[in-house]
């Protein structure tokens, strides 16, 4: 064993590893705030832009998701042999400039233009995360920490909420895109002198690997594995729910409730989903602990199938507040599944395949959740679904669809996982 190795091992879920931990997640917070601030200002451009519905999921889904979605693929290959490091940090600064330069805007193309340098910059972040914490942490710790991880989503888009709708309220959406751009770029410095790169595959026992193994080989070896299908598609259609929701929760406030100004208050719910994350993540490791480890899976059903009796309620309540606070507890749970869902794919490859694999998820889930969500959704409001409860009716039909079609993906999934597994 080299010095190198015996550093890297002392590391190991130390105190250090967890200051990773936390750093990385303030990171993933600051890429969530730039990510979901298009849905909280959508109102406010929209009337200065004149766009309409489908015009907005086009902005704040498919602009932003389209190309995160085709980077994510070769930025995880990247992640796999170069620094995860430099990515890491060079993406941080490149979304936090592109968002602050929106502010600026003066058109829908100049938007979408900013949006797309953002899923650039932002695609190359969780899978190389995904494969630095898998070596800062021991396997059955990782459904924890990834939704520790995961949690940032959340206090990310909660952030989004509060502190961007206020600031829009009390200025405009130039000023809040301004506003919550600029922290990322002060983040940089921190990352470039805290963050070091660990040995591929250190926590993992007998981890042997092909080096050479090529891109296409790669991929065909973790496209070969029917329980990692069954998790793409499975999770797919709960985060085609939870973008969809985040896209028009801003719409059925309005357009049904005119209650618009409850908004900023849908952040509040987005923190506590972040709680929601992480105690999904320890249940997972519990069932699996208990049952098996396949058993993770159950933490996506209860995700997808436990929200919809409050969805329903949320969407036709006859309140404002009332829908805000069904829809938002609603959200809590449809949500939960999010680090879950990124660490069980770190338990179907091999070392050098984590990051690769974590952007093919992502490249899954942005092409079906947040590039097709949105649009589908909004092409249901201004076509199929109209009246008094049309948004709402529109949401409740794709709800429903996604979290019984997801359910029905993990069944299948826990049936094969034991074949498909490596040794974790």
């Amino acid at each position: 064993m080299s010095i190198t190795e015996k550093k890297a091992r002392k590391l190991i879920g130390s105190t250090y590893a967890w200051v990773i931990l936390g750093l990385v997640t303030l990171i993933y917070i600051s890429s969530f705030v730039d990510r979901q601030i298009i849905a909280v200002l959508a109102t406010q451009i929209q009337a200065e832009m004149d766009m309409n519905n489908l015009q907005v999921g086009l902005l704040y889904g498919t602009a932003f998701s389209l190309i995160y979605a085709i980077c994510g693929i070769p930025m995880g290959r990247l992640a796999d042999l170069y620094s995860r490091k430099i990515m890491i940090v060079a993406g941080l600064l490149i979304w936090s400039l592109m968002t602050f330069i929106s502010g600026f805007a003066t058109s829908l193309t100049f938007l979408i233009t900013a949006r797309m340098f953002v899923g650039i910059s932002e695609s190359a972040l969780s899978p190389a995360v995904y494969s630095l914490l898998s070596d800062y942490f021991r396997p059955e710790q990782r459904a924890t920490v990834f939704s520790i991880y995961a949690s940032g989503i959340f206090i990310g888009i909660g952030v989004a909420f509060i502190g961007g709708g206020t600031v829009a309220q009390l200025y405009d959406w130039r000023t809040a895109l301004m506003v919550v751009g600029a922290p990322g770029i002060l983040l940089v410095g921190v990352a470039w002198f805290l963050i070091r790169e660990l040995p591929r595959g250190i926590t993992q026992q007998k981890a042997r690997y092909d080096v050479d193994m090529s891109m296409r080989e790669v991929l065909v070896y973790i496209l070969s594995k029917k329980t990692i299908l069954f998790h793409f598609l499975g999770f797919s259609f709960l985060a085609l729910t939870g973008y969809t929701v985040l896209g028009f929760v801003g719409t059925v406030l309005k357009e049904v409730h005119e209650a618009q100004n409850l908004l900023p208050y849908y952040g509040w719910f987005m923190l506590a989903t972040g709680l929601s994350v992480v105690s999904s993540g320890k249940a997972a490791d519990w069932l699996a602990e208990r049952w098996g480890p396949s058993k993770r899976f159950i933490m996506g059903m209860v995700a997808g199938l436990a929200c919809l009796p409050l969805y329903y309620l949320g969407l036709f309540a006859g309140t404002g507040w009332m829908a805000l606070l069904l829809i938002g507890s609603a959200n809590v749970i449809s949500s939960s599944y999010n680090g879950v869902a990124a660490a069980l794919i770190q338990y179907l490859v091999k070392p050098n395949m984590r990051a690769l694999a974590g952007g093919l998820y992502l490249f899954v889930i942005s092409v079906i959740g947040f590039g097709v969500g949105p649009p589908l959704t909004g092409w249901l409001m201004d076509m199929v679904f109209t009246g008094a409860y049309g948004p709402a009716k529109a949401l409740m039909l794709v709800i429903s669809c996604c979290g019984i079609l997801g359910s029905l993906c993990f069944v299948l999934a826990m049936r094969f996982y034991d074949g498909d597994a490596e040794v974790e």
